[in-house]
């Protein structure tokens, strides 16, 4: 579930700099993926900040790279729990991709926006250290994105940015739900 991302420099750097109060810097890549670079805004010394991330961690008991976590859990569960507490961070995107099953060879791609045209702050988690390994935060999709994926990724609204990662775990999970699906457009991609 969400795996992929479309981050488009202009204007997403200019509006994170001016919606955040921070110097922010990201590079254009409409198929952003797991093991790419991510550029996050982040609280690390309890003030905002660009945290450069990789995006997926390899925990040793794990098969395969962990890219999202499930927001309902996230707070409990031992392998994210402490970066919860300690390192969440926001992922500034111009979309994200989902396929659907129509019945064909081929899932078919959609392409998720902000029906303003405003960028989007995906929620996430990361663990500080070399490659500051990104996890993003999902949660049960509103009935909107129901129709495409049973998980939908979690977004923080630019007003909830410092509750989430200023405050503490038990401020920042509530706002770990399904927005509206109103606040999306949603178009097929090639």
């Amino acid at each position: 579930m969400c795996g992929r991302l479309n981050v488009v420099d202009d204007p997403l750097t200019q509006w994170v700099c001016d919606a955040l109060g921070i110097e922010f810097s990201t590079t254009t890549n409409t198929d952003l993926r797991p093991t790419h670079q991510v550029a996050t805004v982040g609280a690390p010394d309890a003030a905002l900040q660009q945290v450069d991330t990789v995006w997926g961690i390899k925990p040793s008991w794990s098969k395969s790279l962990l890219i999202n976590a499930q927001a309902e859990t996230v707070a409990e569960k031992r392998t994210f729990k402490r970066a919860f507490a300690e390192s969440r961070c926001v992922v500034p995107c111009t979309g994200y991709y989902e396929w659907r099953d129509e019945g064909g060879k081929r899932k078919q791609k959609y392409s998720f926006t902000r029906a303003d045209g405003e960028p989007l702050l995906m929620a996430g988690i990361y663990y500080p250290g070399d490659d500051n390994a990104l996890v993003t935060l999902t949660t049960a999709p509103n009935q909107r994105l129901a129709e495409y994926h049973h998980r939908m990724p979690v977004f923080i609204l630019p007003g909830e940015v410092d509750a989430y990662l200023k405050g503490t775990a038990t401020d920042a999970l509530p706002l770990c739900t399904a927005i509206d699906g109103d606040y999306f457009a949603i178009d097929k991609a090639s």
